[in-house]
């Protein structure tokens, strides 16, 4: 999931974009989220790593998918990075 700002994305001088990388397996907890089939276009659930935050090169990307998350799920990651990065950061289970 790239989760870098789209100024950054698009602009031709950044040479890279910044993700959370997702995978089939995992459990929800501080740092992970759990996507459903229809917020990724994968068929089966995945999860979203927030621990696993990266600098990617935009020569690696090979397709954009334009999906978007919702406003909710983008606060939760931007809360499990927030949570991956502080250890005082709140988190609720």
């Amino acid at each position: 999931m790239i989760i870098s700002l789209d100024g950054r994305n698009l602009s031709d001088r950044a040479s890279s974009v910044l993700v959370v990388p997702f995978g089939s397996y995992g459990r929800p907890g501080p740092t992970v989220l759990a996507m459903q089939p229809g917020e990724t276009g994968l068929p089966e659930p995945s999860y979203l790593k927030a621990h696993f935050i990266e600098v990617l090169p935009k020569l690696n990307l090979i397709e954009r998918l334009p999906r978007r998350l919702s406003n909710t799920q983008m606060k939760n990651l931007v809360a499990a990075v927030n949570r991956a990065i502080d250890p005082d950061a709140p988190f609720q289970s």
